[in-house]
């Protein structure tokens, strides 16, 4: 075999694994090296080279490595306490700053327990123990199911395109990931198992810092908004991916796709009888991360807002960009136009107060061709039963609305906040369901490839960071956005498109993954989504049509 590192060819006989092959590199490196890509496909340092290609190392720096460096945490800790606590089971339940929160069944929380756990953790880290894929036929695995009596993996018995069914060994301790796993336990370095409400939090580092932890940055009202959908997903019996699919297997389906619709209409309409019952109240500002589905619930809030006897009027901060040539640039010298100082915060303030004061103003239109506002006679002026709706990734830094009183304010968060697992230990990423609409409107609605929208993600993530995320907890109510079966109607779109990326890209190890994690999901025909529905901002069909 020839193996091409780094621009040099290496004979390399059949067989040899890649921690075999570049050992030298792995134990020299700066930053831990914790997996590797083959031909553009993410591989464990166990893989055994059986052709030519392209090799890479993976290191802690790099996110793909950060995830495997999480799911390792994952799956030390979920041996520790199955070792310590027999028949307690961990559940991956949700993200909140760089940590997980986790339960587990049968078992009370306690400082003591916690402690018991900990302890195990770090012998088994220390132990620096082999973890170890290990294969079985479908048939060999039917066999394996019925003499463990576990659903750890059994997921895998329903995919056709997977002939055989894996599982990672440590000892003899076994479970499930769909994703790479580190060879050993002695990877982790900087971890913290801490008591939770409920549960506990696995806290691990950055891949921009892989060896220390941030200080924790506490989210009640997140954690709450994602407790209370959690909850009633789970009183539905539908809070894991194996009971979705089970109920569209039976036909069932539709009756829980309107329950879930029904639970966005009771929350919208909530929200909007909370802003009536406040007649202070005469800003309506609303932020999320992008594919939050924001266009679908502002319109849906109006409708609710005007069954409350209030008329939401429109204003758009994209008219209110600062001129081109006072536009601020980024490191790279590029505008930043995601940047709050790119908004003429002074203009849009004036305005504002001109318009909650009763004045009349002449709104302007920014020429996105020629970077200047334009005046075209939009005269504006608020009715005693208006109250002003504003949409933009800054709403909710009172920066954007310095000269509006707080008490005039109601800021609103909408992101997707995904409940649903594909079992007790494989959670579904809020921003991987996110990126799986992106794709799928940049291609209905844009004419963008998938390969176009990976491209632009890490962008889009880096101003959801800085301009959304570090202010959300500034919200007066959050909405969740996400529908529990979402993926599956949004799957026959985008794994087409995630198929096209083939392995000569670099993005062809994402599309892979992203296909991997659709796989699991029993298709559900779009004729199952009403046509009002936030889902239709993504595969068309809405009733409600743009402006």
């Amino acid at each position: 075999m020839q193996i091409d590192y780094k621009n040099i060819i290496i004979d390399v006989k059949e067989g040899t694994t890649v921690s075999e092959l570049l050992k030298d590199e792995i134990q020299k490196a700066k930053c831990k090296v914790i997996a590797c890509k083959f031909n553009n496909e993410i591989k464990s340092l166990n893989f055994k080279i059986k052709a030519s290609g392209k090799l890479d190392l993976i290191d802690l720096n790099n996110k793909d490595g950060m995830r495997i460096y999480r799911r390792g945490l994952v799956y030390i800790i979920s041996k520790a306490i199955s070792e310590v606590y027999p028949g307690a089971l961990m559940t991956i339940k949700y993200q909140l700053s760089n940590a997980m929160y986790c339960t587990v069944d049968n078992l009370k929380i306690t400082n003591e327990v916690i402690s018991n756990i900990n302890k195990r953790v770090k012998e088994i880290i220390k132990q620096d123990l082999p973890i170890e894929k290990r294969f079985m036929t479908k048939n060999e695995a039917e066999e394996f199911y019925k003499k463990e009596n576990t659903l750890k993996g059994k997921l895998q018995l329903d995919l056709k395109q997977k002939k055989e069914v894996t599982l990672y060994y440590c000892e003899d301790y076994y479970n499930y990931f769909y994703g790479v796993l580190p060879t050993s336990t002695g990877f982790a370095e900087a971890y913290e198992i801490t008591k939770y409400s409920d549960g506990f939090l696995i806290r691990y580092p950055s891949k921009d810092n892989p060896y220390e932890l941030s200080e924790f940055q506490d989210t009640p009202k997140l954690f709450a908004t994602l407790e209370e959908y959690q909850k009633l997903h789970r009183i539905l019996n539908v809070n894991t991916l194996y009971k979705l699919n089970s109920i569209v297997k039976k036909g069932d389906i539709q009756e829980y796709v309107l329950l879930d619709e029904a639970l966005h209409e009771k929350k919208i309409g909530a929200i909007a009888d909370s802003i009536a019952s406040n007649r202070k109240i005469k800003l309506i500002a609303i932020a999320g991360p992008s594919s939050s589905g924001k266009t679908t619930f502002a319109k849906r809030l109006g409708l609710q807002l005007r069954l409350n006897g209030l008329k939401p009027v429109i204003i758009s901060v994209d008219n209110y960009f600062v001129e081109r040539e006072q536009t601020p640039v980024d490191e790279e010298g590029k505008f930043d136009f995601e940047s709050i100082h790119a908004i003429d915060t002074k203009l849009l303030n004036s305005d504002l107060v001109k318009l909650l004061a009763g004045e009349e103003i002449e709104a302007p239109t920014f020429n996105f061709h020629t970077g200047h506002k334009e005046y075209k006679g939009n005269k504006m002026k608020l009715a005693p039963d208006e109250v002003l709706v504003m949409e933009g990734i800054h709403c909710l830094n009172d920066d954007l609305t310095y000269l509006i009183p707080k008490d005039q304010k109601f800021k609103i968060y909408i992101s997707c906040l995904t409940v649903l697992n594909i079992d007790y230990y494989n959670r579904i990423s809020t921003t991987d369901t996110r990126l799986i609409r992106r794709i799928v409107r940049d291609y209905n609605f844009r004419g963008y490839s998938a390969t176009h929208t990976l491209e632009m993600w890490p962008s889009v993530n880096r101003g959801e960071v800085n301009n959304i995320f570090k202010f959300q907890e500034e919200a007066d109510c959050m909405f969740n956005s996400s529908l529990i079966y979402e993926l599956s109607v949004l799957k026959k779109y985008a794994v087409p498109l995630l198929k096209e990326i083939d392995a000569t890209s670099p993005l062809y190890s994402e599309a892979k993954r992203l296909i991997a994690m659709l796989s699991y999901f029993e298709d559900i025909p779009d004729e199952a989504v009403p046509t009002h529905s936030l889902l239709r901002e993504f595969i068309g069909g809405s009733i409600f049509k743009e402006n």
